[in-house]
């Protein structure tokens, strides 16, 4: 029996192999980019540089909201707002049940997932520029706006519906706080830091501003961080970076979901290694 022949030809090596890059995602949501990030070559570090908190429980914020049929439109935020307020939406009359309106495809699908389909999705960023450009919210003068958030956020959306002429209210189910200090912590931290020192770890994900400022607040020295590349979930958090003094390369994924920041660090690993 002839057996066929090996082929010679080198196995190319996956695209982010020789890359060490360290993932700030709360510990909760991080796993699914870190498995894809090794699936193309990379080393990953874990360090959850952000803690969402709770706040309250379902009735309390019903309670704090009144009666969704007030409300002309509800607008989630994030997939956590989601989480921790889908639960206001519940056991209204479908007649009487506002609009929905999620900011980005991943609010939009925890929404339709937890029974409550979104009004509308426009197309393009994940932020509030691109909902508050959608056709729905250009005449909402006199309406009342309830949105569901985590403490401390952007002020922007509200400040732009008020402007156009609605009354717009907050509903805080969570908030983001630094992650506390425990053991786990500690050694993810000196993990990172030998890392750095080393020059294994050359790149720093950064999906929110409160996970950069997180992760800075996190080193002891922060010099350490001065010459890292980071990977930015948007272009206003990559001109954080910049406002900050970080010097390293700022590599903005046009998308902040998983598949945008590894199509986003493939394709500058691949034009570094050029180079």
């Amino acid at each position: 029996m002839r057996l066929a022949p090996q082929s010679t030809k080198p196995r190319m090596p996956a695209p982010l192999t020789g890359l060490g890059v360290l993932v700030t995602r709360p510990a909760a949501q991080a796993e699914p980019l870190c498995l894809a990030l090794m699936a193309q070559g990379a080393k990953v570090w874990r360090l959850p540089a952000l803690e969402i908190v709770p706040l309250g429980h379902a009735a309390g914020h019903r309670a704090a909201v009144g009666p969704l049929d007030h409300y002309h439109w509800v607008i989630f935020v994030s997939s956590n707002a989601v989480t921790y307020g889908a639960t206001l939406l519940e056991g209204t009359e479908p007649r009487r049940t506002p609009r929905v309106l999620a900011i980005g495809p991943a609010t939009a699908q925890a929404l339709a997932q937890s029974g409550h389909p979104v009004a509308a999705a426009p197309g393009g960023s994940y932020d509030s520029e691109t909902l508050l450009s959608a056709d729905t919210l250009q005449q909402v003068r006199g309406q009342r706006v309830l949105i569901v958030r985590g403490t401390g956020g952007r002020e922007h959306l509200a400040q732009s519906l008020q402007a156009r002429g609605a009354e717009v209210f907050y509903a805080d189910v969570y908030r983001r706080d630094l992650p506390p200090t425990t053991p786990l912590l500690v050694e993810q931290v000196a993990a990172a830091e030998q890392a750095l020192d080393s020059g294994q770890l050359q790149v720093v994900t950064a999906t929110s501003s409160e996970l950069l400022d997180n992760t800075l607040r996190l080193f002891t020295d922060q010099t350490r961080l001065s010459q890292v590349h980071w990977l930015a979930g948007s272009r206003r958090i990559g001109q954080r970076v910049r406002e900050l003094g970080l010097r390293g390369d700022v590599i903005v994924a046009e998308q902040p979901d998983d598949h945008g920041l590894l199509a986003a660090l493939t394709f500058w690993q691949r034009h570094r290694v050029a180079d």
